[in-house]
């Protein structure tokens, strides 16, 4: 018996599944709306605007027509009402639940006035509770960053280097932005088994004072780097995957913002580099052109040596 209760306890522990595309970890539901069905507060933060405001109209409908069948069900005890009538007592239901109060309508016996505290209750405590939500999803702060298709591999400064390139599209400044690199790939460990390791990888400049318009970042591969002779082949055996981190204050709103990408092996562009977006005016000025940001260029026999 101890062990068909223990094979059945078993199955019933939750499954997540994990998934491998183009060589990034998917967990299957993580993040979406509808993996919250346990944990109202953050369904209503993370389903969609549509369906909040259908959850928002459907509670609403079905709270009154509640409160409208309590009062058909009290007889005549609404002044000034149809008795039996559900459309008056749910257009009573709707002026009291608001607070609206016409005068109109009105109770007239303990029954209804009974109903009308609970009602009158119910909707103090629902507004309060709509307000904060409805708050919390429009002060929720997001960065519209967006980062290179691609990484390069390429020398620089005499030594190969990890680069990728990442902007700011709202143009506004992101204070004090940190961006923090990590190398994840499946290894064995002495004892023979198998675990995914995370790796920092060190920045040439991992932060900012100010990031607004663009940032290259650079991880220079040396003795020290997790990368250090590993070619494209060893990466995509080891399911290898670059995570990037961007942090900061968004000057608008004063808010911690946050972006995440993540590089699989088959983003890596080996002896390519970035075409330059950053040009210069005859009066001796500058602008970006945002048209090339994601493009590279191979580099020639002169540039590898």
């Amino acid at each position: 018996m101890k062990n068909r209760s223990s094979s059945r306890k078993k199955r019933r522990l939750p499954q997540i599944k994990i998934m491998v595309q183009d060589g990034r970890f998917q967990v299957v539901g993580m993040g979406m709306w509808y993996s919250y069905w346990r944990d109202p507060y953050h369904l209503v933060l993370t389903i969609p605007w549509i369906g909040f405001l259908l959850l928002i109209a459907f509670t609403y409908l079905g709270t009154n027509t509640l409160f409208a069948l309590a009062y058909v069900a009290g007889g005549d005890c609404i002044a000034n009402a149809q008795p039996g009538s559900f459309l008056d007592a749910f257009f009573f239901s709707v002026q009291t639940l608001a607070s609206i109060g016409y005068g109109a309508m009105y109770p007239k016996t303990v029954y209804s006035n009974a109903i009308v505290t609970i009602e009158a209750m119910f909707g103090l405590v629902g507004i309060s509770v709509l307000t904060g939500l409805a708050f919390a999803r429009f002060s929720k702060p997001t960065a519209r960053v967006v980062f290179s298709k691609v990484a390069v591999i390429t020398p620089h400064e005499g030594l190969p280097t990890l680069i990728f390139r990442t902007a700011n599209k709202r143009r506004n400044q992101i204070l004090e932005a940190q961006m923090r690199v990590y190398l994840m790939r499946d290894e064995v460990t002495s004892e023979g088994q198998r675990i995914r390791r995370i790796h920092d990888l060190k920045l040439l400049r991992g932060q900012t004072p100010g990031f607004n318009l663009s940032w290259t970042v650079m991880h220079t591969i040396d003795e020290s780097s997790p990368l250090y002779g590993f070619d494209a082949d060893t990466l995509t055996q080891m399911s290898s995957s670059i995570v990037i981190s961007l942090s900061g204050i968004d000057e608008t709103v004063t808010q911690i913002v946050h972006a995440r990408h993540t590089y699989a092996s088959q983003d890596l562009v080996w002896n390519h580099r970035f075409v330059d977006i950053i040009h210069f005016t005859n009066e001796g000025h500058r602008y970006i052109d945002y048209n090339h940001f994601h493009e590279t260029i191979s580099l020639d026999a002169a540039e590898l040596s």
